[in-house]
């Protein structure tokens, strides 16, 4: 009886990580389960029961668990979107100064701000795109 109880809890745990997707529910619906394993095999008292679920748990948490946090957790290889455009080159299209200014990147047209706010940038001058804040790019002309 205890070890249907044990791998009904493994079952509901286990689904319930789809909605958190933070490998917690998972890790103890996996004790759940091994535990269940475990009373299905043995007649431990429910105190047992519970030293397996602990035991099993601690080493899905401190093992398991961020190996593949690790895996599973990092960002892509490549950048992509707004976080791919540091570092490439701009056109400035309308002066860019502490308030105004657009430049021309990636073929799109963004508005820019300098990362100086004590310099200005004319139409015609190449600049490097140094950050991207919200939708505007924080641009610098480099050493002089």
């Amino acid at each position: 009886m205890a070890a249907i109880v044990w791998l009904i809890a493994g079952i509901v745990l286990a689904a319930a990580e789809m909605l958190t997707g933070d490998l917690t529910l998972l890790m103890l619906g996996a004790a759940a389960l091994g535990t269940a394993g475990v009373s299905a095999a043995t007649d431990l008292p429910v105190w047992g029961d519970a030293l397996v679920f602990a035991a099993v748990s601690g080493v899905l948490f401190l093992g398991v668990r961020p190996a593949l946090r690790r895996r599973f957790g990092t960002p892509p290889p490549n950048p992509t979107n707004a976080d791919a455009l540091p570092g490439k080159t701009a056109l400035v299209l309308e002066e860019v100064a502490e308030y105004s200014g657009r430049v021309k990147l990636d073929g799109e047209v963004w508005t820019a701000r300098p990362l100086d706010p004590n310099e200005s940038y004319e139409p015609g001058v190449s600049v490097y795109v140094m950050k991207i804040d919200g939708a505007t790019a924080v641009v610098w002309k480099g050493p002089l």
